[in-house]
């Protein structure tokens, strides 16, 4: 019987102490009775399931009636006792299609809860069958919730079969509304549940907005899990769709019809586009017209529609069970079966409705849910036993009560015996609970109880569950012989346990004739086989309440006894075969095998039998004879065995091959496989071998494989290498065989040296090369040339014709470009790879000569030529020019330049005065000298003077216009031979070199002035002087600089809105003249200036439209080519002006002076600041006009130190020092300098939380700052 579910179970599944719920206790157990459950129509059509709660289900108004039943178990009888045997029948659901019949534990359970939409109807149940007298009662109900603990147990029957009511649902919550979940996706609008009258009508609304939606969604209705309403629609039901195309919203109507009782319980809506799904769910209830009991005709109330009316089938789930014929009415006398059923238990209601012919058990139960009923209060219990409890075997429960008066008397009754206090049975008392422990339960404990206080009442029955005996300790397999005694144990749980040993799945006799003995010692059985035989072996098991054991026992004949055994023989291939073995006991008869195979005597082999004596006889043995042989005496699993070795000595076959003495020729590169047949037993040992080198089998290129009767060579890429003679070697017992192979790799030859190529022209070539190293085993036939460009990688071949000469001249190649060439070498197995390439060589040619070839200047002992470059040049490009001369007369030419020269023009020097020579010059390039171009009348070597002449740039030829401070770089060429002399004057004078720098040449002279100055202004004389030939040229530099302000600026009239200002020249023009004059205004009260004209040329103005009322003064710059002078002149007096016709004399006053020397209004305070966190230093300082403030440390000006940071705003000064460090500590000093005057002060800094020697090395602070630091902070310490 399965365990039953306890609520207070331990996590590995076994049972705490049993007690009461109050007391945390677990139930107990229950007699198995079988419970029929029919689900209500709505529930079979929709295809629901009891839906499972965890731990106590809540109690419902009213008990609803399930038919108990319960069933009879055997009791088989065994050794003498009788034991409980495990069963029990489950809860039946009638499905859609079929009966299924689900087990579940037993145990405390409560029935499914019941309302107005879902609840279970009953149908009868079989008639209870007899019980044994000696049987015990179990319960078997299979329920939805196997959670509940005993205690929500319902009542006890007058069969005595109890079931449970659990605990219903509070009837206040029932009317609860349900929580609408929030919108969903797709649903904009879900349809609510609502609650209408029989016969009334109701519509349900869904609405989807699809303006996201390309097509219009899927819409279904369902009542319950599956039922599509689709198909139901009718007069009762219909379904509607609209679709705005405004709002773009789509709207689904569901309207029910004269609703009908049948009608309610939980529909659903699902919509569906695509991949989104969105659905809702709503209830529908449907109340019933309140009308008097009496008044009704119950059995036609609860009669189903059938399927001839007219609205069978609309929404009616009964169309989905199976269909009974109606019974015929009978004319038994009316009857009040309300009274019947007002006055019967819940569990005979289904028996009251099946007996008078009601079918509509769910509306039944529905209305008697309905109809209120008096509980009786007890007086002298506040809470009464529970019906049930239920503790194992050896264990302890406590029954619990609640006195509602504690002084009344309590009694404990069992069996209606009275209970007194025992060491077995202890009363408790806490408050008003009043508590009976059982402890150490048993069998005799399982009763009824109960409690009496006054003269009231309760009960409850205490079900002991025995433990199933469990073996702990199994019995062994046994292995002996014949006559031998065997003897099999097992231990159990517990002592005097009821076991069954059984052989082969049948039990074994153990009688008083029987060849078994069954003992037990304490928890140990045992199972005994005085004299074995080999009809015992066996599989034999033990069986008990808990668990089953077996093993395997096997008895065997006795061992053979062998005086002598067969021997291993080896025999060569053609000879007799003689083997013999001696065994005890004789005359025995045996069979020989081979292999396996049973060996029948013939003409070849004899089988000879003499007493002990067995023997096998083969005439002539052949290959076929080797192998493992056996001799199998009968009647013994004990066999004799040895192997026969045949053995022939091994052979290679060369002649299959037909190979011209014996050489296989193969091209290289291609796969060779060898395969030659070889013979022998037993199959012999292959080695290949190259000379003194093994072919090993697990080569990769090269590799000897041996396949049975034939072994092979394979090289899957042949080499050059592979040529040569080929050994094979044989072995096996019987001897050794050897042959041997030549195999000869022809292959193409190698590639040829790089070729050498001596001799290059202009669009040719000469190449050389040398034959290839090796030829591939084959001739050389000739060769193949081809070329490239050095920076392609095209090559071009130049003959399709073999060339057998090794010489080759290429021709028709690009001037100037580099080419490579390569050699190919061909014999009759094919073209070798290509050589290296040629080193890079460029056909090149010579220039042409130079051209106009004339003398450039001749003096005593030099004569200088020029020329032009060649015509063409050609790709080899142009390396330089060689000149060369020699003296009129002789044909000795002498190089004048030892290296190239890329110039055109080139000085002869070294000749003697007097002598005539002639010149010639050479292109050169990488091919080699052009044609010399030779002047056409030879020179005479002494010099010709040329008179001097000054080249005056046109720019110099005006004024030199300068601003002060700009550079004046001024180079004037000019000619003469010999070099000229050069002078330079201003003013008449020599110029003096400190002021002006000159550098003369032999072609120009150079005045540099690095910052010009007004003084530098002036014409300067440039004298050019060779023999007594002069050549002059005068320069003019002007250096101008801003103007100065006009003089004398006065207010000559004031009229209406106008003012006439009269003023002089500036005294100081700027070394340019005056352009013109900008003239500005200001308004008394703001002083801002605005100018009224620019560029006015004049010296007199007139201001006009002037606003009245204001006072003005009047200021004015002048203005040269530089620009405007840095002052202006201002008007000493305002100008006022004034409204036409009055004339106000404005009073003078005396400006006050507001000027004042620096003086500290607030001083700097000594501080102390926190090294690493910034700190500042502020005072406070009045001076006029605004003095320049300077900050010290330690009497030293801090000047651009990223450490500090200065502000100085509307006289406050700030000095703000960045995370100083015990370093920046020291006297401080603020000082303020003005025209007047100046004034500091003081402060000392303190910085607190000083680094290390180390830290002030890493910040860079110099050594000399470190140790007068350092000094400082223990002169520091000492005063602390």
């Amino acid at each position: 019987m399965p365990e039953p579910t306890k609520k207070d179970e331990m996590p590995n599944g076994q049972p705490e102490e049993s007690v009461a719920p109050e007391s945390n206790g677990a139930p107990m157990p229950l007699p198995e009775i079988s419970l029929e459950v029919s689900p209500p129509p709505e529930a079979v059509a929709e295809g629901q399931e009891p839906v499972e709660t965890v731990g106590k289900m809540p109690e419902p108004p009213e008990p609803e009636p399930l038919q108990a039943v319960e069933a009879q178990e055997q009791s088989p009888t065994e050794n003498g006792s009788n034991q409980p045997q495990p069963g029990g029948v489950g809860v039946t659901e009638q499905a859609e299609a079929a009966n299924s019949a689900v087990k579940e534990e037993p145990g405390p359970c409560s029935p499914p809860q019941l309302d107005d939409d879902h609840e279970a109807a009953t149908t009868p149940s079989p008639t209870p069958q007899a019980e044994d007298a000696n049987s015990v009662k179990k319960l078997s109900v299979d329920l939805p919730n196997d959670s509940v603990p005993v205690s929500a147990m319902g009542r006890k029957d007058s069969d005595g079969a109890v079931w449970s009511l659990g605990e219903g649902q509070n009837p206040d919550e029932l009317d609860k509304p349900v929580v609408t979940p929030p919108l969903s996706t797709l649903l904009t609008e879900k349809p609510q549940g609502g609650t209408i009258p029989v016969g009334a009508d109701i519509s349900f609304v869904a609405k989807v907005e699809c303006k996201d939606l390309l097509r219009k969604p899927t819409i279904k209705w369902f009542k319950g899990k599956w039922m599509d309403l689709a198909s139901k629609t009718g007069k009762h039901l219909q379904l509607k769709e609209t679709f705005d195309r405004l709002t773009k919203i789509h709207t689904f109507e569901m309207h029910i019809i004269k609703a009908k009782e049948n009608y309610a319980g939980n529909y659903r809506c699902e919509v569906t586009y695509k991949d989104k799904f969105d659905s809702c769910s709503f209830d529908l209830e449907i109340k019933e017209a309140e009308q008097g009991s009496q008044n009704i005709d119950i059995r036609s109330a609860f009669k189903r529609s059938s399927e001839g009316q007219e609205d069978a089938g609309e929404l009616d789930f009964s169309g989905l069970l199976k269909h009974r014929e109606p019974k015929q009415q009978d004319d038994t006398p009316e009857v009040d079966v309300w009274d019947i059923l007002k006055n019967a238990r819940p569990d005979e209601y289904e028996k009251i409705a099946f007996m008078y012919g009601i079918t509509d058990l769910r509306g039944l139960l529905r209305r008697m849910k309905k109809i209120p009923r008096e509980e009786k209060k007890s007086e002298a219990f506040a809470k009464k036993l529970d019906p049930a409890y239920q503790a194992d075997k050896g264990g302890k429960i406590r029954l619990v009560v609640d006195l509602a008066d504690p002084t009344v008397d309590l009694k404990w009754y069992k069996n209606g015996q009275e209970i007194r206090p025992t060491p077995k049975y202890i009363f408790e008392q806490k408050g008003t609970l009043r508590i009976m422990v059982i402890n150490n339960c048993s069998l005799n404990d399982d009763a009824a109880y109960s409690v009496a206080a006054g003269d009231e009442k309760c009960s409850t029955e205490l079900f002991v569950k025995e433990l199933p005996v469990k073996i702990v300790r199994g019995i062994e397999a046994v292995k002996t012989t014949v006559n031998e005694r065997i003897e099999l144990e097992c231990e159990v749980s517990e002592e005097g346990a009821q076991v069954k040993w059984m052989k082969n799945g049948v039990e074994v006799p153990t009688g008083v004739r029987s060849r078994y003995r069954v003992k037990s010692e304490g928890t140990k059985h045992f199972l005994v086989i005085d004299d074995a035989s080999r009809e015992d072996t066996g599989t034999y098991s033990i069986m008990a309440t808990g668990g089953t054991s077996e093993a395997h026992v096997k008895v065997d004949l006795k061992p053979l006894k062998i005086f002598q055994d067969l021997q291993d023989i080896t025999v060569k291939l053609g000879q007799p075969i003689k083997m013999h073995c001696e065994i005890f006991p004789g005359n025995i008869p045996g069979r020989w095998y081979r292999n396996g195979q049973l060996i029948q005597p013939n003409d070849r082999i004899n089988i000879i039998q003499r007493n002990k004596v067995h023997r096998l006889e083969i005439g002539t043995c052949s290959l076929h004879d080797a192998g493992d042989y056996t001799f199998v005496p009968e009647g013994y699993s004990q066999s004799l065995s040895a192997k026969i070795h045949i053995i022939d000595p091994p052979r290679v076959h060369l002649d299959s091959l037909n190979l011209p003495e014996n050489t296989m020729t193969i091209v290289a590169g291609n796969k060779l496989r060898l395969e030659i047949p070889i013979t022998g037993e037993p199959v012999p040992r292959v080695v290949w071998m190259k000379g003194e080198r093994v072919i090993l089998e697990s080569g990769n290129r090269v590799r000897a494989e041996t396949y049975g009767d034939q072994t092979s060579l394979t090289i899957d890429i042949t080499e050059r290498e592979d040529t040569g003679k080929y050994k094979i070697v044989l072995q096996n017992e019987a001897g050794e065989a050897t042959a041997s192979i030549k195999i000869k790799v022809v292959d193409i030859p190698d590639p040829p040296e790089a070729p050498m190529v001596p001799v290059v022209g202009g669009d040719w070539c000469s190449m050389t090369w040398e034959p290839p190293k090796y030829d591939g085993g084959s001739p050389i036939l000739g060769y193949f040339i081809e070329r490239k460009k050095k920076q392609s990688s095209r090559w071009m071949r130049l003959n399709f014709d073999l060339i057998k000469e090794l010489l080759f001249e290429p021709k028709k190649m690009i001037e100037g470009v580099p080419y490579e060439v390569r050699i190919f070498a061909v014999n009759a197995i094919g073209v070798s790879k290509p050589s290296e390439p040629s080193k890079a060589f460029t056909p090149l040619a010579v220039t042409s000569e130079p051209t106009m070839l004339v003398v450039d200047d001749v003096t005593d002992t030099s004569v200088t030529v020029k020329w032009r470059p060649p015509e063409t040049i050609g790709a080899a490009g142009l390396d330089g020019y060689l000149v060369e001369y020699c003296i009129e007369g002789t044909d000795d030419w002498v190089t004048s330049n030892n290296e190239l020269t890329e110039k055109t023009k080139h000085t002869i020097t070294g000749l003697i005065p007097g002598t005539k020579i002639l010149v010639r010059v050479k292109a050169m390039n990488a091919a080699g000298s052009s044609t010399p171009r030779t002047l056409q009348h030879s020179v005479m070597v002494k010099e010709v003077i040329e008179p001097p002449k000054i080249r005056v740039p046109r720019h110099l030829k005006q004024t030199y216009t300068r601003r002060v401070g700009e550079a004046v770089n001024l180079v004037v060429p000019f000619m003469g031979k010999p070099r000229p002399k050069v002078l330079w004057l201003k003013d008449g004078k020599p110029i003096e070199p400190s002021h002006v720098n000159i550098r003369n040449t032999d072609c120009d002279s150079i005045i540099f002035i690095r910052k010009a100055e007004r003084s530098h202004s002036g014409k300067y004389e440039m004298a050019v002087q060779v023999d007594n030939h002069v050549d002059t040229a005068i320069i003019d530099i002007q250096i101008i600089d801003l103007p100065g302000p006009p003089q004398c600026v006065t207010i000559e009239d004031v009229w209406g809105g106008n003012v006439a200002l009269v003023w002089t020249q500036p005294k100081d023009n700027g070394n340019a003249p005056i352009i013109g004059y900008t003239i500005q205004k200001a308004d008394k009260k703001t002083m801002e200036w605005f100018t009224c004209i620019e560029h006015y040329h004049r010296t007199c103005i007139t201001i006009t439209e002037l606003v009245v009322g204001n006072e003005y003064f009047f200021r004015i710059y002048s203005e040269n080519m530089c620009g405007l002078s840095e002052a202006a002149t201002q008007t000493k007096k305002s100008a006022l002006i004034m409204k036409e016709g009055l004339q106000v004399k404005t009073p003078e006053y005396n400006d006050h002076d507001f000027k004042e020397a620096p003086k500290f209004t607030q001083p700097l305070i000594n501080t102390a600041a926190v090294a690493g966190y910034n700190a500042t230093l502020n005072c406070s300082v009045r001076a006029n006009p605004r003095p320049k403030v300077i900050w010290m440390k330690n009497k030293i000006m801090i000047v651009d130190d990223p450490r500090y940071r200065m502000f100085s705003n509307q006289g406050v000064c700030t000095l703000e020092i960045r995370k100083p460090s015990p370093y920046d500590g020291g006297l401080y000093t603020c000082k303020a300098i003005n025209d007047l005057g100046e004034a500091q002060v003081e402060c000392k800094l303190e910085v607190k939380g000083g680094f290390t020697f180390y830290e002030l090395m890493q910040r860079g602070v110099p050594l000399n700052l470190i140790d007068k630091y350092m000094s400082e902070v223990k002169v520091v310490e000492q005063e602390k």
